[in-house]
Formats: structure tokens, C-alpha cells, sequence
């Protein structure tokens, strides 16, 4: 167990409290919101309650309702969590190529030299590198032992090789449920953002007792607002969440093949 935790502190785990993320976000969405949408230089004669200036995007934005922060807070997270997510997986993989450093260590084992396959460990580092490292150093372990059957140090090869894998994994994969679950949150606020709208034009088209067109033309427009804001954020979630679960499948297929060469060296050389 000496050995994974010398795994542990070598990885860079990422941001760990993504909750601290998430109101961070929401200051700043909130900022945003008052002070650039609600700008009173976007509306007519310098008033927020008013309708915004034509053409005015940001104004129209800020008559999008309480709802706008809510996506926008949405929308900054995915962009955070995917740029913290972004630094994390690429020390996982470590500092060279990761299909090099994988063929650079089955030729050392197939040479039977585990100093060599050591020192790339240590050279290329990260999570493939450090599960590697602690499985060579039980496979040197292993060697040494004599109380042990063939079969007994093939499992203990193969267990430590477990071990190692299962504390980098949840390392990767954090925060990216976060992630998952605004790919759906992020459209479903904007279309609740989008009915609220609609429900307050005709509510006031109802209250003034005709139908003025062009009330309704603007509202409809500040109200689809939201379903567009909440598009984008769902449509950047799920391409970061994919993006980032396809370089999490890689290394771990990096991981299964290294870790069988292993096995299989100490299985055909002892």
C-alpha cells in the first residue's frame, strides 16, 4: 500500500470542491447579468424597465428574466469544469505520447529490462506511468519473494495493477458528472425560461385588452432568448463530456494493455 499512495501524490487531482465552482459561477453570472445585460445604455431613455434599444442584443438578453443568470451560471461551469477537466486528463496522460510510451515499455519487457521500463516511468510520469511504475515495482517484489507460488505472485502482480488503476480512475472522471447532468439541466432552464416569457407577453397583451403586435413580436424574441442560451449550454456539455470521456476510454485501454504485457512477461519468464 506504500506504493499507491506514492501514486496519490503524484497525480494532480483537478479542482476537488466543484460546488465552490458552481457559486463562483453564479457571482459572476449575476454581475454580468445587472451590469452588462442591464446596462441602461441599452434601453430606451436609459431605463432597464423599458424596452431595450432595436437591435440591442444585450438588452434583449436582460429582458430574458431571472431565468438568463440561471443559464449563464449553467453555461460558465461547463466552460470551467471543461477547462479544469482539460489540464487534469493531460497530466494523466503525462508528458510524452502516450502510444509511444505504451510500445517504448512492452519492448523494454520484452527485453526483460525493468530498469529501463522503470526510468520511463519516471520520465514520462502521469497516470499510466505511475500505475505502471507501481506494477513493476511489485513484479520486482515478486521476484524476490520465495513463500509465494507462481500463481500466488501472478495475482499479486495482477491485484496491485488493480489497485493502482482504481485510485487514478476517479481522478479522471471527476466533475464530469457535473458535466452530464447539464447537458440536460441547461436546455430544460431554457425552455422554462422560454414558457415563462410567453406566459408574461400574453398576460399583458390580455391586461391592455387588444393586440398590439409588436409587444408580443418583442416579448416572443426576449423569451426565446432562454431556449438559445439553453441550447448552447447543452450542446457545449454534451460535447465536452464526450470529448473528455473518449480521452478517459484511451488511457485506460493504455492502462489494460501495458498492465497485460506485464502480467504476461512474469507468466513466460518465471
Amino acid at each position: 500500500m506504500k506504493t499507491n499512495n506514492n501514486v496519490t501524490k503524484k497525480s494532480f487531482k483537478g479542482i476537488e470542491a466543484a460546488g465552490l465552482v458552481i457559486i463562483g459561477c453564479f457571482v459572476v453570472a449575476i454581475c454580468i447579468y445587472h451590469f452588462v445585460f442591464g446596462n441602461p445604455a441599452n434601453f430606451m431613455n436609459n431605463d432597464p424597465n423599458n424596452h431595450p434599444l432595436p437591435g440591442n442584443l444585450l438588452g434583449t438578453i436582460y429582458k430574458g428574466g431571472i431565468i438568463v443568470p440561471v443559464i449563464q451560471t449553467l453555461l460558465l461551469t461547463v466552460l470551467a469544469l471543461s477547462v479544469e477537466r482539460f489540464f487534469t486528463i493531460r497530466a494523466a496522460f503525462g508528458r510524452g505520447k502516450l502510444v509511444k510510451f505504451v510500445a517504448q515499455i512492452k519492448e523494454a519487457l520484452t527485453r526483460g529490462d525493468l530498469d529501463a521500463a522503470q526510468a520511463l516511468c519516471d520520465k514520462q510520469r502521469g497516470s499510466v506511468a505511475n500505475v505502471v511504475g507501481s506494477t513493476l515495482r511489485k513484479y520486482r517484489e515478486m521476484e524476490q519473494a520465495t513463500d509465494l507460488t507462481k500463481d500466488q505472485k501472478i495475482l499479486a502482480i495482477q491485484k496491485e495493477l488493480e489497485e493502482a488503476t482504481a485510485l487514478e480512475l476517479p481522478m479522471m472522471q471527476q466533475n464530469l458528472p457535473i458535466i452530464a447532468t447539464i447537458t440536460t439541466l441547461g436546455t430544460l432552464m431554457g425552455l422554462l425560461g422560454t414558457v415563462i416569457g410567453m406566459i408574461k407577453s400574453f398576460a399583458a397583451l390580455s391586461a391592455g385588452g387588444g393586440t398590439d403586435s409588436v409587444a408580443l413580436s418583442t416579448g416572443i424574441s426576449e423569451a426565446l432568448i432562454n431556449t438559445a442560451f439553453g441550447i448552447l449550454t447543452g450542446a457545449l456539455a454534451v460535447i465536452a463530456y464526450n470529448y473528455y470521456t473518449n480521452k478517459i476510454d484511451k488511457l485506460t485501454y493504455s492502462l489494460d494493455e501495458v498492465g497485460f504485457s506485464i502480467v504476461q512477461t512474469y507468466a513466460s519468464t518465471h
